[in-house]
């Protein structure tokens, strides 16, 4: 990921949404435009139906035409941030005339016209069209389809249907709908449309007339006005725009003409419709898990999804690719460049919003964000990563998040992992500019890539969190997963980057005497060393690894490394690296708890034939989990005599009081270890990350749970500090169950009793008591 020019698909740099200084007051409506010198002289039916192009235009009056939104045109039109109201359309709804418009357009009903009274788009969550389209978990009223799929309609008539009767359905979307964009659609009923857009007539039953509309599989996804025109020998007749029958098309995992098929209903139940899951943080070796609420289909959330492509000025003509949407998402989510969703912290201060850790799902993020125009403070990789999930699978696309632990983060573009020692392999962290998070939240989603070669399609990586620019924009993605497995880094979106993540090598650099850096040792299995999601239909986790990498050391995941390495700023990166290796090192840490005294321990072995001696360093630092460190606040040096085939172990332990004033935020440790082989020269080199567990919640019901009732909830942990937790705060939120809620519990103790506390618990560790804390619970 590089910094350029714009010139990548699905950025619009010059088009970003900007919240006003000032609120600004509402304009007033364009004129009506003159349809004919906007469409060249055709009418309406001349254009919709070949048969009628023979007609004068002055036959069928003027075409429906004012600025037309996706139903959200007031998001792009604010008053000092606010929205115009809370379902997301200008008040003034386009072409709303109050009456139908016959031949001479004084809105005049003649005898004989066929006027439409009235439309059922059977809308309802029960209908058939939303459990056949697999939108009746939505929490809307409105009509929600999936494209490539018929769905049906009953047009409420002013007198019964005739064969010689015309009837053509009219979509439209932005600000300039047209028809050679997509976002002017014409369904003539019973001719057939263009692109798979057809309706035909299922039933006509006096003056009822059922229709069952095909949308096209390449259509644009988003909010559309819906209209209908009819043509009699008496006269045109239109019905006016109602926002009560606008229509919202997504895109349909299971069209298998659409892009983002989704040939296992199994996944396609997991990654589209499951509203909960897990996101995985930690460490390879202390994996923890948190719970999310993703709420794709709670109130407001599609509108929120819909929003974020505005606020992102996207073309609508572009918002039936997924490629681009997802693209647009991946900066979106994020609020650089463009006042995206979320703001990114990573300082350890949320005074001034919500910590990251405290955020149990999407909705409330994403419903803030639609409310007020701003940015919500604050996120970190998984909320980056649960947001997106929301999004993507609000959206219809077949979505997963995935967990990468020691992931790593290049910032030169040399596809290694570069790591700088000074001549006692002490850690020059101002040269250390690459880094390796103890884990990394990122996406996966499943679509075709007919813009990449042939064998790509399948999983693409998204990445919402701001890590480097691409193409001047902080996005990442999509990048097809088949080309990170075998190192094709040519391979668009970010693949270089993303490799890098998965599969590039740690590599150590000594200062030398002269002051120039040698490569003394390369660590080839140091990173993403494993890759796992939630599993379909449980709880478990999944191992994914095997798809983004080869097993590792195999000759096949050799291969994919050397062939991105060629493509890297350092291609010869190997040349001067030294082989000669007979002293095995492994590094160990017990599962240590917060609060908590710990050990570290190194084991030495010595797999040659002769003696070696063995001068070891041992450098302890807290991390942050993107693997930015803390000073050095202990570290040991020894030396070790190894007889042939003989191990040694050292040990190095870290009380409490020793790392209580240096932790950070997720309570890691990285543990630095060095050593120099005396008789052969070898130099030894590995960083251990480990972190500190904290406490599980643990919740239960406290009584049976019924539909439409309250239930009493109990939510309890372990305190192990030796200090009463005040202020403490609980974040709870379910789909369908509970909206985002706090709860507060405890309340902040005096200094002095804060002394106390810590003399007491000072003379009972004394004395040999457990001193962990009690347990904490919270009823809701």
């Amino acid at each position: 990921m590089t910094d350029g020019p714009r010139s990548d698909v699905g950025r619009w740099g010059g088009n970003a949404w900007q919240p006003p200084t000032t609120p600004s007051p509402e304009p007033e409506p364009e004129p009506e435009p003159d349809s004919r010198s906007r469409r060249g002289g055709r009418s309406f039916w001349a254009r919709c139906c070949g048969c009628c192009s023979c007609r004068n235009d002055d036959d069928w009056g003027r075409e429906p035409y004012r600025d037309r939104g996706s139903g959200s045109r007031g998001r792009g039109s604010r008053s000092g941030g606010r929205r115009p109201d809370s379902r997301g359309s200008d008040s003034r709804q386009p072409g709303s005339r109050g009456s139908g418009v016959n031949a001479a357009g004084d809105g005049t009903i003649r005898e004989g016209m066929l006027v439409v009274t009235g439309v059922d788009l059977l809308s309802s969550r029960s209908d058939q069209n939303r459990r056949e389209h697999h939108t009746d978990e939505f929490e809307y009223d409105e009509l929600i389809v999936r494209r490539g799929q018929p769905f049906h309609m009953v047009l409420l008539l002013s007198r019964p249907y005739e064969s010689s009767d015309h009837i053509a359905l009219e979509l439209l979307i932005g600000n300039n709908p047209e028809v050679g964009k997509g976002t002017h659609v014409i369904i003539p009923v019973g001719k057939g449309g263009s692109g798979g857009w057809k309706a035909q007539v299922t039933k006509a039953n006096g003056q009822n007339l059922n229709l069952r509309v095909h949308t096209s599989p390449n259509a644009i996804i988003g909010k559309f006005q819906f209209t209908v025109r009819t043509r009699t020998e008496a006269g045109e007749f239109q019905l006016p725009f109602d926002p009560h029958n606008e229509i919202y098309i997504l895109f349909n995992p299971w069209c298998p003409e659409d892009i983002v098929y989704v040939d296992h209903e199994d996944w396609r139940q997991e990654y589209v419709l499951n509203e909960s899951g897990r996101i995985y943080y930690g460490t390879e070796a202390q994996i923890g898990e948190r719970t999310w609420n993703y709420g794709q289909f709670d109130h407001g959330v599609l509108d929120a999804c819909l929003y974020i492509l505005d606020r992102r000025g996207m073309p609508y003509g572009g918002r039936g690719d997924p490629v681009n949407v997802s693209r647009v998402i991946s900066a979106m989510v994020n609020s650089l460049d463009d006042n995206g969703v979320l703001i990114g912290n990573w300082s350890g201060d949320y005074s001034r919003g919500t910590n990251p850790s405290a955020w149990v799902g999407s909705v409330e993020i994403l419903l803030s964000y639609l409310r007020t125009g701003y940015s919500v403070p604050y996120g970190q990789c998984w909320v980056f990563a649960g947001v997106t999930t929301t999004v993507l699978r609000c959206l219809g696309l077949a979505t997963r998040t995935v967990t990468n632990f020691n992931s790593a983060h290049d910032t030169d573009t040399s596809l290694t992992m570069d790591i700088y020692f000074d001549e006692n392999m002490k850690p020059l962290e101002h040269l250390n500019h690459d880094s390796v998070w103890n884990f990394h939240v990122w996406n996966d989603c499943w679509m075709k890539r007919p813009d990449l070669p042939s064998g790509f399609d399948g999983w693409q990586v998204v990445d919402a969190t701001p890590q480097e620019t691409s193409s001047g924009i902080f996005c990442c993605g999509p990048c097809s997963v088949e080309s990170i497995k075998n190192g094709l880094v040519y391979m668009k979106y970010d693949t270089p980057f993303i490799f890098a993540e998965v599969n590039s090598d740690k590599v150590y650099w000594q200062r030398q005497d002269d002051g120039s850096f040698k490569i003394v040792y390369v660590e080839e299995k140091a990173i993403g060393t494993l890759i796992i999601t939630k599993a379909i239909g449980s709880s478990m986790r999944e191992d994914v690894t095997h798809i983004y990498k080869h097993p590792e050391g195999s000759e096949a995941e050799r291969k994919a490394v050397e062939t991105a390495a060629a493509h890297g700023s350092k291609p010869n990166v190997y040349a001067n690296r030294d082989t000669a290796e007979d002293v095995a090192m492994q590094v160990e840490a017990q599962d240590a708890v917060m609060g908590q005294d710990l050990t570290v321990s190194v084991v030495l072995t010595n797999r040659g034939s002769s003696r070696r001696t063995v001068k070891l360093h041992l450098y302890l630092s807290v991390t942050f989990y993107t693997g930015v460190t803390g000073s050095v606040f202990k570290e040991s040096k020894k030396e070790v005599v190894l007889q042939p085939g003989a191990s040694d172990r050292v040990a190095m332990p870290v009380a409490y009081t020793e790392y209580k004033p240096h932790l950070v935020d997720q309570g890691a440790m990285l543990l630095n270890v060095s050593g120099h082989v005396k008789e052969s020269g070898q130099v030894l080199a590995k960083q251990h990350t480990f972190r500190l567990r904290t406490p599980d919640l643990s919740l239960s019901l406290l009584g049976a749970a019924v539909v439409g009732q309250e239930c009493e909830v109990q939510i309890v942990f372990k305190n192990p500090l030796p200090v009463t937790l005040t202020n403490v705060v609980f974040r709870l939120e379910g789909s369908g169950l509970q909206r985002p809620k706090i709860l507060n519990v405890g309340r902040a103790p005096s200094p002095v009793q804060q002394e106390e506390q810590l003399d007491s618990y000072w003379k009972r560790r004394g004395a040999g008591e457990d001193v962990a804390g009690a347990a904490v619970g919270a009823g809701t």
